[in-house]
Parts: C-alpha cells; structure tokens; sequence
C-alpha cells in the first residue's frame, strides 16, 4: 500500500511517501527556506566569463544566478555564434532556476525553460517530443508519442510524464492548452517588467504534491489541515476527479507524522552512523565535492565464512544507503566503500541489486561502476535544498567542522603563549588565565601550568568560564 501524508502547520509543511509502512520519501518546505528551482526570471547579466562560457545573471535575489551560456555545446560552437546572438554585459534574458543556491554557491540557471503541467511538460524553447523513463509499457509509449507529436505546439517540445498513463488525447490536449497560454502571459510579463523581475514562480510543495505525485499508483493521501484538504479537493475537481476519494482529512488528536512513526525515522536522518539490523553499521560523511559512505560489519560475525559475511553484510548494506540516499536527498557524486569482497561475481550482483533498487527513487540516479579502488560510484541529480540543509545549520563551536581543538591542544597553545610574553617582558605580578571549564579541568590534571609557573618564575591564576567557547582562551597580566 502505497500512501502520502502531510503535516501542515503555519511555519512548515512536510510531505512523507511511504510504501507498506517503509518510509520512501521526505520532503520539508519552510516559507523562510522557499525554492527558487522551477522559478522563471527576466534576468539582467552581470557579468560574462568567455573562459567559463558562463555568465552571472542579477534575479533580484542575494546571490546572482550562474548560467551556462554553451548548454551543452561545444565551446568551438559558442565562439563560432554571431556576435549578435551572443550574452552580453547588460543584457536582459529569461532564465529558469534548475538547482538552488547550496552553501557558498549561488542558483544555477538555464535559458531552456519548462512549464510543467498535469500530465505533460511544456518546452517553449526547444523543438523535442520526451516521454517519462517510468512508463515502460511499449504500446503505451508509442500511443503517447503520438499523441504528443499531434498536439505539440509549432517551434516546441513536449515531454509525457508518468501522469499521462491511460489519459486521452482530449485530456493532454487540454494540459497543452492551458501551458502555452500560461507561456503566453509570461513572455507578456517579460516585455513590460523591467530586469531583475520574477515572471514565474513554480507552486509551493502542496501542489506539487498533487502534480507530480499524487497517481493512480497511490491508495491514498491523508491531510491534517482542513484548509489545505478543501484546497487539495478543488484542484483535483479539475485535474483529476477520480482520484479525490483516496484523498482523505486526518481528525485524529494523535499528531499525523507521530502515529505513523515518522518523526522518529525523521529524527535519525542527522546520524552519522545508521545501524544494520544484522549488527553492521554505515557511516555517511558530506563533503563539499562528494558524500563518502563506508561499510562496516560491526557486530555481525556471519554464520559461514567470511565471503559469505562481507557478501550478505554488503547486500543488507545497499538497501539502507539507497533509503538513506532518497530520505536525506543526497545529491551530486556519492562514494561507496563497501566491504572488499573476494568474486567479480560477487561485485556485479551487487552492482545489479542496486541498480534494480534505485527504480524506486523519483530523482535520476545512476550507478555508474566499482572502481579499481573497490569503491561504488554514483551519480544522482541535486536540485532543491535538501533534507539535511533545511532541518539543521553549522555548528557554533565547530563552525561545521565536525570536531574542535582538544582541551591538550588548547593547554599547550596557552603555554606557548606565555612563554612569548614573557620573551618579551616579564608581568611582576603574574598572569589570569581564562578558559573553557572543561579545558581548566585538563589543566589542572595535567599540572602544565603549575611546572610553567615554577620554569618562569611567574605567578599564574586559573579562571574556569562556562560562557567561553572551548577553543577561545585569555591571557591577563595582573596589576599591583
């Protein structure tokens, strides 16, 4: 059974998909945090980076928009253009979002924009017929193609998505219809807003939900907010009648997600480490470049021998990185340092496993290969912010770092301190140190200041603080 709860409230709105009780899906949207991705602007370019074929577009936010200018050709093909048709300083462009800023990098942008709908994905700019990779029967697939060739615009592309399946002509017709006047209304905005200007704003996840998500594939969708369940049902009237009966108002006093048990699966996505149920563990660690996930057995000793223990360990191991993958969003290059296992057999069906698996994530993975290092390669598309960047923010004290100076390290960075000062000139009346409570408890076990004092000749007071960060320390001459 395959279901889709939301939680709404004032500041927040969450969005769980779950299959039989597992937790395939999360997604958490904050008006403070709103998406840009989807989003069309009329930008005014910035600046222009011939090396890069790329230029920085002003959209009215705090970061400028980066922007591809080949999309895709080659550089030799770009240079070749007419100077006329080339970005320039100063120019005004409509651009759409396709990745949110992520930490110091700002939006990412594309001049080949999509208004998506219902059941089709409109291209007002590219002259190319797509079908969804989900709809896999044959018949199908060449009945849509059809139909899609017969109602595409002139000079524009369409891609059928998955909603698309059993839909008549009539019906997709209607979704391009209602697109291209929407396309129309934008280039309209476009000729009269002055740059930087929002022309489009893609819908918040609520509607997404129901766009993208909400199929004949779901046995239901429970709401906790009656005024988004009315809102839900009026969209519906219109899209998609029959699917409003498995679209239900939760009343129950007991919290939605809480019932579910979904808060408690929610609360383990900030772990580094996520235990097997064999004994084994994984641990997951982000980088700026790539996400680095390493496989331990842990606990589990197996029943066999040890290539049946790596084997089974690596396989129990798949399944739960590929869950943490979708639960966490993970995005970009991901590393995987599975337990090395004795067989090519052995790798290729773990390789096969997965692959097989990753059909259940909505967003495009790929699992590219192992390495000559043994390590699992893949791929998977970034866009929004995800889970983690929402929910959580840098540590104070390790600025994201994940660890800080050792009370020794700071113990020895105050000894050497002092020797310099009084290198320099000697304090007569001795020095205060303040620190960290739990570095003065290191200093007074290891007796550092006690030997300084008696090595210098100098009197040295220690002064414990709680409000001081553990890394931070004052060195204060005492007066007469």
């Amino acid at each position: 059974m395959k279901s889709i709860l939301v939680n709404i409230v004032p500041e927040e709105t969450r969005m769980a998909m779950l299959e039989d009780d597992e937790l395939l899906a999360v997604e958490v949207e904050r008006p403070a945090h709103s998406h840009l991705v989807g989003n069309i602007y009329k930008g005014h370019v910035q600046n222009v980076l011939p090396g890069m074929q790329a230029a920085f577009v002003d959209i009215g936010t705090e970061k400028n928009a980066f922007l591809y200018i080949g999309d895709g050709m080659p550089a030799d093909t770009v240079q070749s253009m007419p100077v006329h048709s080339r970005i320039h300083i100063g120019q005004n462009l409509p651009i759409q979002i396709v990745k949110d800023a992520i930490g110091t990098k700002g939006p990412r942008a594309t001049m080949h924009l999509s208004l998506p709908g219902r059941n089709v994905v409109l291209m007002p700019t590219a002259a190319y017929i797509g079908l969804s990779r989900r709809i896999e029967d044959e018949a199908e697939r060449n009945r849509l193609k059809a139909i899609a060739e017969k109602i595409c615009p002139p000079d524009m592309g369409l891609i059928v998505r998955t909603a698309a399946i059993g839909q008549s002509e009539e019906i997709l017709r209607d979704d391009v219809h209602y697109l291209t006047r929407l396309w129309d209304s934008l280039m309209a905005r476009n000729q009269v807003l002055a740059a930087p200007a929002l022309l489009y704003r893609d819908a918040d996840l609520i509607i997404r939900i129901v766009r993208d998500s909400l199929t004949t594939a779901v046995d239901q969708m429970i709401l906790d907010d009656a005024a988004v369940y009315r809102r839900v049902a009026d969209l519906l009237k219109y899209i998609s009648p029959e699917l409003m009966e498995r679209v239900h108002l939760y009343e129950d006093k007991t919290p939605l997600f809480k019932k579910y048990h979904i808060d408690e699966e929610l609360e383990k996505l900030g772990d580094r480490t996520v235990e097997l149920k064999s004994g084994g563990f994984i641990v997951i660690d982000k980088t700026e470049a790539l996400t680095v996930i390493d496989v331990n057995t842990g606990k589990y000793v197996g029943r066999a021998n040890l290539a049946d223990t790596v084997y089974y360990t690596n396989m129990e191991a798949a399944v739960e990185i590929l869950k943490q993958i979708r639960l966490r969003d993970i995005g970009g290059i991901i590393l995987i340092d599975f337990i090395d296992m004795d067989t090519a057999a052995q790798k290729e069906n773990l390789l096969e496993f997965m692959r097989e698996q990753v059909k259940r994530d909505r967003t495009k993975t790929n699992i590219v290969d192992i390495t000559s290092l043994g390590l699992v390669e893949i791929t998977r598309k970034k866009s929004r912010q995800n889970f983690e960047s929402i929910i959580y923010s840098d540590c104070p004290y390790c600025h994201g770092r994940g660890r800080i100076e050792s009370p020794e390290t700071v113990c020895i960075n105050i000894s050497r301190d002092i020797r310099r000062i009084e290198a320099k000139s000697h304090a007569p009346f001795g020095y205060e140190v303040e620190v960290h409570e739990q570095v003065a408890k290191a200093i007074r076990a290891s007796g550092l200041l006690d030997n300084l004092s008696q090595a210098l000749g100098v009197a040295i007071q220690l002064t414990a603080r709680m409000d001081i960060h553990p890394e931070n320390y004052s060195i204060l001459q005492k007066g007469e």
